[in-house]
């Protein structure tokens, strides 16, 4: 399987920031790829970063005024699937900031008492991708799980956070995956679920908008604070002017929703 994924992105800065990007490809992959950031037609010097489960981050300092940001990759095969550490059963059972898994207890117990493994898995699925509308622009960023429950409605980061909150409620270990994802239309990064089984990690997506054995994975953690695909640090802000994704492969396939599926 070949994939293709791409980045352009253009930001404002008012003054000086150092930006944060979640872009690349994680490791893991056979891939060729090209980062490169300009301001005033001058390259900028870029730090690479590994994150604590194969995520890269890309680190960069600019100055007052328009930054263009440019990534290409190809990836060839697939990444070994991943395998659940000792350390990440017990980090991803806890609640986190998004994923408010404590408070929501009661009602996970009371929707899906007795399910266990890949039945449990279809059942939240399916019920958070019944129950919550996906509405673009309908959740602000410090949204959680809660409040997802609450107005019934968000997006794809919104859809994951409440997917991981009634798991780990149910004592399941479950961690959310920014990944590039052929097939999403429109196109744009994406959220997904990821959950354990066994010891290994199973893809939970309610949203159901691209075959999960496509997704390509950039960064993993706790809830969408960890998986932010751009911060910056400065005095002053630094906006988004334009953001165009990309992400197609040379064979689209065939998601069963019914059965687990691995993100590789």
């Amino acid at each position: 399987m070949r994939r293709d994924v791409m980045v352009d992105l253009d930001l404002e800065s008012d003054g000086a920031a150092r930006l944060v990007l979640a872009v690349g490809v994680a490791d893991g992959y056979d891939v060729e790829e090209r980062f490169e950031a300009t301001q005033d037609g001058v390259v900028l010097p870029v730090t690479v970063l590994d994150d604590v489960h194969g995520g890269r981050l890309h680190v960069l300092e600019a100055s007052v005024g328009p930054v263009h940001i440019e990534y290409t990759a190809t990836v060839s095969g697939f990444a070994a699937p991943a395998d659940v550490d000792p350390m990440e059963e017990i980090r991803y059972l806890r609640p986190s900031r998004y994923c408010e898994s404590d408070i929501l207890r009661p009602i996970a117990v009371a929707e899906f008492a007795g399910l266990r493994g890949a039945d449990l898995f279809a059942a939240v699925s399916s019920w958070v991708g019944t129950r919550i509308a996906y509405v673009t622009g309908s959740s602000l960023p410090t949204d959680g799980a809660v409040r997802t429950l609450l107005s019934r409605r968000g997006v794809c980061r919104d859809f994951a956070h409440l997917v991981v909150a009634f798991l780990r409620a149910l004592d399941v270990p479950a961690r959310v995956v920014g990944v590039y994802a052929p097939g999403l239309s429109p196109m744009d990064f994406h959220a997904v679920a990821e959950a354990a089984i066994d010891g290994v990690w199973h893809v939970v997506d309610a949203t159901n908008l691209a075959p999960r054995q496509s997704l390509v994975r950039i960064a993993t953690g706790r809830d969408a604070a960890d998986i932010a695909f751009l911060s910056a640090r400065g005095d002053l802000p630094v906006r988004i002017a334009d953001l165009q994704v990309r992400a197609v492969v040379d064979e689209l396939p065939r998601d069963d929703i019914r059965h687990p599926a691995r993100l590789h």
